[in-house]
């Protein structure tokens, strides 16, 4: 079935982006059901994720949405994607001969697979049905941080550990993180001679989230942040790259060697992990509430990928099931300003943990306190990492000037960019910073790129006035080598690179919705709170689905480890219960 999907879809796959208008079209593939449907292979670096639109039956786009390879892998993505934008059956592929990236070139041919599955209805079809069960602990949602948890229980002794993942794919928002992880104090930031401390990243947080954090929360956040590195390299996570995000002080955003994206290569190493460790995956298994006796719970109710139900029954249940930012009456009843709003969320961040603990008391936190990301590409929606910006990259406006310091906290930044015309901007930037980055490469193979080789050219096409832009760009340099940017006040350490060496890139950014600092309340011991402030025992949360941790704002940086850090502990925490 394999070969004769894909030797049907791809005279169809990637239409958009054809400009061979004569190669006659195949008919369309039957059961394609309309919608935008994910799928993921396995490259060398981690999961690759592909999309496809799918309108009136008919496949009239499909994209790389996230990937970690390394730039010498892309030659082999742009490969394969160019044998589908070549008519050619996709299956025919030598990928063997493909730059020698083998993994990558299945990789991706595997993603693209799953996606026409999953339009077809069949990503299911074949899943096992499962029947009333027991375990130690269940842990909700397969993104970061329930495989974090899951590890970390089963590194504590003989647990019998199910993960449960709503959706036909693990990863969740994961998949398509791309900046790093935040951390103070490393052995990694003492290797690169890197000064940092906790107390400062305290500071930068508490800061960030305009004192709106709870400090507990914090502090214990920050405190255990560098033992995660320090895991999660011990289980195999390059992080030997260190970067600068908006609103921290100094360099704290551990990433992968060249700046490759940190989410699939995360889930790489945590889906290895609970592979070692017998850890049981079963997605397209949703949870639809907890069981519990006397207050405390005791395991979940679940539906199969047909349809029917059955019960887990654990000693703990951890939450990790991150937020609502898809479920877009949600956002615009809690914060009526983001009304209309495009989200960068995955489709199953729809926000369905906060109804189950009502019935225990569960309190929530903070649930109106929704963040916008400013530089979500205009057109596709897809993020493009703050990363970029640290590298050196600026914002320029339709009048080619740029408008504020492009390393401030994202808040700010955002607000910033729906003041300019349109309510967007242009991110601009240099060889030299698309270079500095690997995860830039993934925005190339999406055609976000707006190209030029020379200022003039590339202010010629994207419509803004090429003197104006020239002359910014100009300014900005003269400031990057006296190291002050005396028209908006970015530091020097902010300041890391000159815009000077062509071709030069552009890509048309306008803020979206990227994540809910609201959720569950929760201790420093990953306990949910009820609304007196007490435990529910026997059941945890971690992740973008607790709340209180990032206050108003959150920083770049701290969502990748706010789920590694506080899924690690609640792992810990969770097994110290079933084993006293």
């Amino acid at each position: 079935m394999f070969a004769a999907i894909l030797t049907l879809c791809c005279l169809g796959v990637f239409t958009s982006c054809s400009s061979d208008d004569d190669v006659t079209q195949e008919p369309a593939i039957e059961g394609l059901r309309d919608g935008e449907w994910t799928g993921v292979g396995e490259g060398r670096s981690g999961n690759i994720i592909t999309k496809i639109v799918v309108e009136d039956g008919k496949i009239v786009q499909a994209i790389v949405v996230s990937q970690s390879e390394s730039v010498f892998a892309q030659e082999a993505i742009n490969t394969i994607l160019g044998h589908a934008l070549g008519r050619q059956d996709l299956m025919s592929v030598e990928v063997d001969g493909v730059t020698g990236a083998t993994l990558t070139s299945t990789g991706v041919v595997d993603a693209i697979n799953m996606a026409i599955l999953a339009s077809m209805g069949k990503e299911s079809a074949d899943a096992k049905t499962y029947a009333d069960g027991n375990c130690d602990i269940v842990v909700v949602g397969a993104g970061g941080a329930g495989l974090s948890a899951a590890v970390a229980a089963a590194e504590t002794g003989n647990l019998k550990i199910i993960v449960l993942e709503k959706q036909g794919i693990i990863g969740g928002n994961t998949n398509y993180s791309t900046g790093g992880i935040n951390a103070a104090e490393t052995d990694v930031q003492k290797e690169l001679g890197i000064e940092d401390s906790k107390q400062l990243f305290y500071d930068d947080t508490m800061r960030g989230g305009k004192n709106e954090n709870i400090p507990s929360l914090v502090w214990n956040f920050v405190d255990h942040a560098p033992a995660t590195i320090s895991w999660l390299t011990a289980l195999g996570a390059d992080l030997g790259d260190v970067g600068l995000m908006g609103g921290s002080s100094v360099k704290r955003t551990h990433r992968p060697k060249g700046g490759t994206a940190i989410g699939p290569h995360l889930m790489k190493v945590l889906k290895e992990a609970t592979a070692h460790q017998n850890i049981e995956i079963r997605t397209s298994n949703k949870v639809v509430g907890l069981l519990s006796s006397n207050g405390s719970v005791t395991g979940v109710k679940v539906q199969n990928a047909n349809g029917s139900s059955y019960t887990l029954r654990a000693k703990a249940v951890i939450i990790a099931t991150g937020g609502f930012g898809a479920n877009l009456e949600m956002v615009a009843r809690l914060q009526p300003s983001l009304s209309g709003f495009a989200t960068l969320n995955h489709p199953g961040a729809t926000g369905d943990a906060f109804d189950w603990v009502k019935p225990l008391g569960g309190a929530t936190v903070q649930m109106s306190n929704i963040q916008i990301h400013p530089t979500a590409e205009a057109v596709n929606h897809i993020l493009i990492t703050e990363a970029v910006r640290g590298n050196g990259a600026i914002l320029v406006n339709h009048a080619g000037k740029r408008f504020c310091n492009e390393m401030d906290t994202r808040d700010v930044v955002s607000a910033a960019i729906l003041r300019q015309q349109s309510g967007e901007a242009f991110l601009f930037f240099d060889q030299g910073v698309r270079k500095s980055l690997a995860s830039i490469e993934t925005y190339a193979n999406q055609h976000l790129l707006v190209e030029g080789n020379t200022i003039a050219e590339l202010a010629s096409l994207i419509g803004i006035p090429a003197e104006s832009l020239t002359e910014s760009i100009a300014r900005y340099n003269s400031q990057k080598k006296a190291g002050v940017d005396d028209d908006f006040g970015r530091s020097a350490t902010e300041m890391t690179a000159s815009l000077e060496t062509p071709p030069f890139y552009a890509v048309k950014v306008k803020p979206a919705i990227h994540h809910t600092m609201g959720g569950l309340s929760v201790d420093t011991q990953t306990q949910v709170l009820k609304g007196d402030g007490t435990p529910i025992p026997g059941l945890y949360a971690a992740g973008e689905v607790t709340g209180g941790l990032h206050g108003a704002n959150r920083l770049g940086g701290n969502g990748v480890a706010d789920i590694v850090v506080n899924g690690r502990l609640a792992g810990k925490a969770a097994a110290r219960h079933c084993n006293p």
